[in-house]
C-alpha cells in the first residue's frame, strides 16, 4: 500500500448553492445537470460518479490557488445530495476506475516537477513513481479526456 491520502472538496464550498433555483445558479456561473448514465459524472466532493437521475451542479472552480504560473480553474461537477467529503488513506476513489488519469506532481512552492499518464490499471504505480521523488509535496488528479480536476493527492 502507498502512503497517500486522497480526500473530497469540503462539501461546505458549495453547499449554499444545492437546492438554488436555475436563475441564481446563472448568476454564480453553475448549471444543474442531471446525470443519465454512470460513469460520466464525477462528483468532486464523494469521489463517486453520480447515478443516473441525480442531479449535479456544473460549476467552474480554482483547483489550484497557488501564486504560481500554474494556478487553475476548470468545470468540475459537484453532488447536490452529496453529505461528507470522502476521505481516502492509500486507496483510489471509485472515480479513478475505468478513466486514463492525468497526474501532475508539485513541488512545495506550487511548482511543476513532474507529470504522468495513469491508466486505468496503473494509478496506483504512476502515484508510487511520482512520490518516489523526494521534492514532490502533493500531487493533482486530473481526467486525462476532458482535463478536469479530479482529486488532490497528499503523502501520508
Amino acid at each position: 500500500m502507498n502512503p497517500y491520502q486522497i480526500k473530497g472538496l469540503p462539501i461546505d464550498q458549495f453547499a449554499a448553492l444545492f437546492g438554488r433555483d436555475d436563475a441564481d445558479l446563472a448568476k454564480c456561473n453553475a448549471v444543474r445537470v442531471t446525470a443519465d448514465h454512470k460513469p460520466g459524472y464525477p462528483c468532486r466532493v464523494t469521489l463517486e460518479d453520480a447515478e443516473p437521475g441525480e442531479t449535479l451542479l456544473l460549476i467552474n472552480y480554482e483547483d489550484y490557488r497557488v501564486a504560481s504560473p500554474y494556478r487553475h480553474s476548470y468545470a468540475i461537477y459537484v453532488r447536490e445530495n452529496a453529505i461528507e467529503s470522502a476521505s481516502l488513506r492509500g486507496k483510489l476513489p471509485q472515480v479513478f476506475a475505468n478513466r486514463p488519469i492525468a497526474l501532475r506532481a508539485f513541488d512545495s512552492d506550487g511548482m511543476l516537477r513532474g507529470a504522468t499518464l495513469a491508466l486505468a490499471n496503473d494509478v496506483d504505480d504512476k502515484i508510487a513513481q511520482l512520490f518516489a521523488d523526494p521534492t514532490i509535496a502533493y500531487l493533482h488528479a486530473h481526467n486525462a479526456a476532458h482535463g478536469c480536476f479530479a482529486a488532490r493527492i497528499d503523502r501520508s
